[in-house]
């Protein structure tokens, strides 16, 4: 399937629309308890249950509109329906919360492992749209990578200290404003790393 043009909000809303309409699952349903079977289950277990053929969905979705997935939608698509079918499963939240640090752990080690190669696999999926010297690819890469093991961290640090609440909270709105914020930390690396014919035809 070839890669196909789509309205540009089309994109956003399939990545971000399950991550949301979990939240508001989870408030409205983390103080009630199910029976299935005879087994109860609490909101967030149900909520779960509901997220999964719901980012498949979504990613199903995306790869019919565009002809392609990133390896990010695809881990993390990989990842939510095995850490998230075992929460289920064995009616155990802590699985689900574990999800996010093993993904940040993985694209950090393949960040570090194309680093020691001498290569940036961070610039192999944006060099298209932000040109960047090689210098420039190999610093935004290492940065990237120690980024996503602090991402890492913090989640380990939030799940196992503090409430479901504070955990989904940063897990819906945290992680995207600390995104947001990386990037614009980046400005300096940028603008000093933007080839020069790049910079002369602007």
């Amino acid at each position: 399937m070839t890669d196909r043009q789509i309205p540009g909000w089309v994109k956003p809303s399939l990545e971000l629309g399950p991550v949301a309409l979990f939240f508001l699952g989870y408030i409205y349903l983390k103080d009630e308890t199910f029976t299935v079977g005879g087994t109860e289950y609490a909101g967030f277990i149900v909520v779960t249950a509901l997220f999964i053929p719901l980012i498949l969905a979504s990613t199903a979705a995306l790869w019919w509109l565009t002809g392609k997935l990133s390896q990010m939608q695809i881990v993390t698509a990989v990842l939510v329906t095995v850490f998230g079918g075992l929460s289920v499963w064995l009616n155990d939240e802590r699985f689900f919360k574990m999800k996010p640090t093993l993904i940040y752990l993985l694209f950090a080690a393949v960040f570090f492992f194309g680093l020691w190669r001498g290569r940036s696999y961070l610039a192999m999926v944006l060099s298209e749209t932000l040109p960047l010297t090689h210098e420039g690819w190999m610093l935004l890469t290492k940065r990237m990578a120690w980024f996503f093991v602090g991402l890492a961290v913090a989640n380990e640090v939030i799940w196992r200290t503090m409430s479901t609440d504070a955990w989904v909270s940063f897990k819906t709105f945290g992680l995207p404003v600390a995104m947001f914020a990386f990037f614009i930390a980046q400005a300096g690396l940028l603008k000093a790393h933007t080839p020069e014919e790049k910079v002369e035809e602007e």
